[in-house]
This record gives C-alpha cells, structure tokens and sequence, in this order.
C-alpha cells in the first residue's frame, strides 16, 4: 500500500514539474502572437526605394523589433505591375497586417484602396494630398502617415543652370500616369521661368517607352532633368545612353539615380528618409493613431555630383560646386 501511495505521489510531482516548464516555454503560437505582422509592398525596384526599405527596416531591428524576433516581414514588389500592385494590397487587407509599409505613391493608393483600419506607413510619396491618401499634411484624418519625398525643384533647376550655364530648355521626361510625376513637373513649370528656363516635356506611359521619350529630348533641349519618377529611374540606363551619345547632359532628383549615371542631384537621402518613417512607426507601435501624425519631410539635402558622367556628357564640373559636394562615380 505505502508503494502505491509513493508512486501516485510520485507521480503528482512530476506532472506538476512539467506544468511548470509550460509556463516557462510559450508555444510556438503564442510566439506568434507576439510578432507585429509587417507588411511592404513596393512598386518597383530601383536604389532609392530599396534605399529606404532598407532604412525602414534598420530602424525597427535596431528598436527591437527584427524579422524573427518580435516581427514578421512579407516584403512584396509589384515590379512595375498595376494588377499585381493590387493583388498584393488585397492580400495584406485579407490577412489583416499589423502594419503596413507603402513605398512610393502608387503603393500607397493601392493599399489605402483596400483598408481604412490597418496603419500604413509611406514613404517616397512626392505629394500625399494630391494622391488623396490624407486630408491635409499637418494632420492627415486616415490611417496612413509617414514621410514624403517633395524635391527642391527650385534647387535643382538652378544647379542646371550652374553646371550648364548656357541652359535655356530643360526636357523632363515622366510616367504621365504617375501622380508623383504630375506633381513635379507641374512644379517645374511653375518654377522655370523665373529662373530664365523653359520646360520640354517627354511624358512615356511605359518602361519600354523611356528610352524613345529621351530620344525625342535631343535638339529640343539643352539639359535633362529625371525627377523621383519610379518607370523613369528603373530605366535610368536608357536615358544615361541618349545623353552621353547626345552630349546632353542629364541631372536628377535624387542621388542613387546620380550614382546610376546622371551628373548630380541636390535633394535628399532615401536611406535616412525611410529611416525616419521607420522611427514613425514605432510611434505607432506604441499607440499613436496615423490620423494624428502629420506627414514629414526630410530637412538635411546634399549636393551629389558624378565627375565621370559629367564628362562623358561633356560638361566640365565647376570646381566650387566640386569642392562643397559628395562625389560619386
């Protein structure tokens, strides 16, 4: 009788040991639970919006919060295509993300599009209000916040002007559908004539359409000007070749299309600027509502000049512009 006492007893204690370790060791779903589902989606792949998922992405490892420790990343890139742009921002509303993280405008339409509830992020957005995704910048009424990319066009006309002294036309070449696009070109138009410019305009609806939009720009210009257009940059290589071939020189709204082969940029950094959306995000982590969070800009801009492209262009880098800019090759 006392052996079987001794082994019920025995037996207790062992399944209470095994309760206890339960406690201590969560199961795989309650792991789960735990992580914030991310979900991005991106329009296209060019260096500037890798740039700044990449800085997204650093910041919220750098908090914590690193794929497969605390968060779960579905990164999905449309590669220039509408339809499968929408398919993926049905799939993250479906799925019900945490968060989601929308580069470049298109992007960002398409998910607003699909769900009112689910905080999105942006980045790389030229104009928020124009793209309809909030109500005003300083406090945007939806569930999308974050951080816009405007160029200083005014700047980067005049640096033009300062490589290419003789400059009196300026060909810009856009995607016509892309609202980001619009913006700017409008704004170049805007600008130009108090600067002594007149803007040429090369609108292409599609990727295999850029390097004939650059074409058309020979001998109706003097100078190109490529703004944060995602079709435009992704085919940044077309319209390098039509400028070297031409010895039409060719500038940029942002630095890694400078490093692709324009001659130089005054503007922003997307790897800082998705890093500052990333910290953004963390805020709404922590309980802050995107309808309250007024979009940002980034303050710090830098000169970014590409002696080598300026050459095979045939422009000669004025030396006090060299001297106060980052160079690249």
């Amino acid at each position: 009788m006392k052996r079987v006492v001794f082994a019920v007893l025995a037996g207790l204690l062992l399944l209470g040991a095994a309760g206890c370790g339960n406690k201590e060791q969560p199961s795989s779903s309650q792991q789960q639970a735990q992580e914030v589902k991310l979900g991005i989606v991106q329009i296209v792949e060019h260096p500037a919006l890798d740039a700044a998922r990449k800085g997204f992405l650093d910041v919220l490892a750098e908090n914590g919060y690193k794929d497969g420790e605390k968060l779960a990343v579905d990164y999905q890139n449309a590669q220039g295509q509408q339809d499968t742009l929408q398919t993926i921002a049905n799939k993250f509303a479906q799925e019900k993300k945490d968060l989601i993280l929308a580069v470049a405008t298109d992007s960002a339409q398409a998910m607003a599009a699909k769900t009112t509830k689910i905080p999105i992020l942006i980045t790389a957005v030229t104009d928020p209000v124009a793209a309809k995704l909030v109500k005003s910048m300083d406090k945007p009424g939806t569930n999308v916040t974050g951080t816009t990319d405007m160029n200083p066009i005014k700047e980067q006309l005049q640096l033009i002007k300062d490589v290419v002294p003789t400059v009196k036309k300026v060909g810009v070449i856009y995607n016509s559908s892309e609202v980001n696009s619009q913006v700017q070109v409008k704004a170049c138009k805007d600008i130009a004539p108090g600067l002594g410019l007149e803007i040429v305009e090369a609108p292409v609806t599609a990727s295999n359409e850029v390097m004939q939009g650059a074409q058309s720009l020979v001998g109706r210009c003097d100078a190109v000007y490529v703004p944060t257009d995602n079709m435009v940059v992704a085919a940044i290589a077309s319209v390098v070749k039509v400028g070297e071939s031409n010895k039409l020189p060719v500038f940029a709204g942002e630095e890694n299309t400078v490093k692709g082969g324009a001659i130089g940029t005054y503007g922003i950094d997307y790897y800082k600027l998705g890093r500052q959306t990333g910290e953004m995000a963390l805020r709404v982590l922590k309980g802050e509502k995107p309808q309250d969070m007024a979009i940002e800009s980034q303050k710090e801009l830098s000169l970014t000049l590409n002696p080598a492209a300026a050459g095979r262009m045939g422009v000669t880098l004025p030396d006090e512009l060299k001297a106060k800019s980052k160079l690249v090759e």
